[in-house]
């Protein structure tokens, strides 16, 4: 049986706004709120599936070569020396080539921890080379994340903590 090694959060209603804003501008409290409270924490499609399914917290289209920025709304607290790897689903992938601009989310266990409360947003665009157009409901999954254990060399002496959110490790 697989170990339980971390939970899902949401972030908090001001970090989601804050990201929400970003990429759709400003579109009342009220309106955000709503989109907030429909939030849903990822899940397993079935008892073997491997990947935790991501939901739109709106719904989006993306024309060919389009790409957005989704504000997931949430955070996942993990055990050290996990990582959580972030992908397509993978039907998205086989059908419209969705790609996420980084290939592969890596989600940190102290990213948790960061100024941002560890909000995953995900940066996806739609590579299409037939024309297709991919439209995702809101509450539809469209990213997946897999929990994978990870080691490190043993000469390894970094003491650095994270103190920033996405991208604010330098990578010395």
């Amino acid at each position: 049986m697989a170990r339980r090694i971390a939970k899902f959060h949401k972030v908090s209603f001001d970090q989601f706004k804050e990201g929400y804003t970003d990429t759709f501008g400003m579109t009342g409290d009220e309106k955000i709120q709503e989109i907030y409270d429909a939030v849903k924490l990822p899940k397993r499609a079935t008892a073997g599936s491997a990947g935790y399914d991501f939901y739109a917290p709106v719904s989006i289209e993306l024309k060919p070569g389009e790409t957005i920025k989704i504000p997931t709304g949430i955070r996942v607290e993990m055990e050290e020396d996990w990582v959580l790897k972030c992908y397509p689903r993978s039907g998205l992938g086989f059908k419209y080539r969705l790609q996420l601009n980084n290939t592969v989310g890596i989600i940190d266990s102290d990213y948790f921890y960061s100024d941002n409360e560890g909000h995953i947003f995900a940066k996806i665009t739609n590579d299409t080379n037939e024309g297709k157009v991919v439209e995702i409901e809101a509450g539809m999954g469209f990213m997946q994340g897999i929990f994978v254990e990870y080691g490190i060399t043993v000469d390894d002496d970094v003491t650095a903590v994270r103190n920033g959110g996405f991208g604010s490790t330098t990578g010395n």
